[in-house]
């Protein structure tokens, strides 16, 4: 029988399980979302206080203002978005796509909520696509790192690795850059959302691949980029992370923007002196980490993330413009869909701002960055004045803009179909951890020896708050317990 904590001593041992590792490696998931309230942009944390305040069902409160949903990932506001969570997923074959299906669980049904909502209280709200957040969990402690093999430098040597592969699956033309944050027991990595979820998963299948592999390395030293054939853009430094510790990839980092030129011409040096394109970059390093990449992939995912690779199937940044799809997540785009702009050729552009005017905004965003810099060197000798370069959009990129004519590639454009298609999840099992989380989140109750336990909150994603139903106190059990007695519940 499970011994009772009382408060004191439940706070001390949640202070201590922070400090605890799960049983298994895990990934997890989160996507953030501006939100709209009759075409006005809000901040929702000070419209509802809550997120009960929109959902019309009880659910399992968390920490702060957070609830358990009945998908089993959670959700709370967060620096004035609303964002959703999945719960930690053990490292396992097909386990991205558990992961992003968890992911797109969470955002149907907090959608759902939003339209009932809306029918009740008479108002629209729109929920805007911001970003999302791949995380990886990272197992060494920190009393085992070194000066050559910990956290931050893994960190930084994936912020040179990761951009161009990232982009390729899932950024668009107006996205501005990828990001890497050191977590203390993970590694997370930041980028646009995206709105399809075949390219989310093939994105999540990347990321999770190469991690897990760089892990294992001996050293992170940025020396490994020139002892191993991984390409990566010469000269391109990543910048800080502007939320966070960690570093930032921006397109204002690169010679020209690499979400708006064209990703099939050899633009890019390598560190190795030779040009490549975009997507051959991108191939080279996917290709390189296949192993890892298959793993924990599942064969459509792993099919589609090559056929991006091989230009077989699209990437947004082969669009004319970023997705419609953005603009109203949950209803545009939801799991089992294909976006329209993947699906057909030539959809038009809803953007009040054309793909021209933004490239020119960065372009001078650009310019006024490396104005900043010079300002704040201080070189031993005086520099001599150079002219200030006047500020245009080059012909060759106002081209790229513009839908052109492809190259005859019948027999390409001929496999490109097939793989706009829905992912095939009719065999997608749940995850050992997820099925902890959905018994938690069920209304059942836990039967230990010969009393019954009902789940009243939780303490992060480790840890879950029971109650004994016969005299009312509390214990503290981490999910790998709940997962050995997953058989137990009533």
């Amino acid at each position: 029988m499970l011994a009772p904590i009382w408060k004191h001593e439940l706070d001390s041992e949640v202070r201590r399980s922070r400090r605890t590792w799960l049983n298994m490696s895990v990934i997890g998931m989160e996507s953030e979302f501006n939100v709209y309230l009759d075409e006005v942009e809000i901040n929702p944390e000070p419209f509802w206080k809550h997120p009960s305040a929109f959902i019309d069902q009880p659910l399992l409160p968390r920490e702060k203002s957070s609830l358990q949903l009945p998908t089993g990932g959670a959700v709370y506001f967060d620096r004035g978005v609303i964002e959703v969570v999945t719960p930690v997923i053990e490292l396992a074959p097909h386990c991205t796509a558990r992961m992003v299906r968890n992911l797109w669980e969470q955002i149907g049904f907090v959608r759902d909520q939003l339209t009932r909502w809306e029918t009740a209280n008479g108002h629209t709200v729109r929920l805007k696509a911001y970003s999302s957040h791949y995380n990886v969990s990272y197992e060494i402690p920190r009393s085992k790192q070194t000066r050559h093999r910990n956290i931050k430098k893994l960190a930084l040597l994936l912020a040179y690795i990761l951009p161009v592969p990232v982009m390729l699956t899932a950024a668009n033309r107006r996205s501005t850059g990828v990001g890497v944050r050191p977590r203390g027991n993970r590694i997370e990595i930041t980028c646009d959302f995206t709105p399809d979820p075949g390219l989310m998963i093939a994105t999540a299948t990347l990321i999770v691949g190469i991690v897990r592999e760089v892990m294992t390395w001996r050293s992170y030293n940025l020396s490994q980029l020139q002892k191993r054939p991984i390409p990566i853009i010469a000269g391109v430094v990543p910048g800080k992370h502007t939320t966070r510790k960690g570093w930032l990839t921006k397109d204002l980092h690169y010679p020209q923007s690499p979400f708006t030129s064209d990703i099939d011409e050899p633009l890019w040096t390598t560190q190795f002196g030779d040009r490549r394109s975009l997507r051959q970059i991108a191939k080279n390093v996917a290709w390189y980490f296949r192993k890892s990449i298959r793993e924990h992939s599942d064969p459509f995912s792993f099919r589609l993330l090559f056929a991006i690779m091989d230009g077989r199937a699209r990437s947004m940044l082969e669009l004319a413009d970023r997705p419609a799809a953005y603009e109203d997540v949950g209803r545009l785009c939801r799991w089992g869909m294909v976006i329209d702009e993947l699906k057909h050729e030539d959809v038009p552009s809803t953007s009040p701002r054309t793909l021209q005017e933004f490239v020119i905004e960065r372009k001078l965003a650009a310019a006024q960055a490396a104005e900043t810099v010079a300002k704040t060197r201080r070189p031993l000798v005086a520099p001599k004045p150079r002219p200030i370069p006047p500020i245009y959009v080059e012909r060759r990129a106002i081209s790229l803009l513009e839908p052109q004519p492809r190259r005859e590639r019948r027999r390409r454009d001929r496999r490109r179909m097939q793989y706009a298609i829905p992912f095939p999840d009719r065999r997608l099992t749940r995850s050992a951890y997820e099925q902890v989380f959905l018994k938690l989140v069920s209304g059942g109750h836990l039967r230990v020896g010969t009393q019954l336990y009902t789940p009243i909150g939780m303490k992060g994603w480790y840890h879950a708050i029971l109650r004994c139903d016969s005299d009312g106190s509390e214990t503290l059990m981490t999910i790998d317990q709940l997962l050995k007695k997953i058989n137990d519940w009533v």
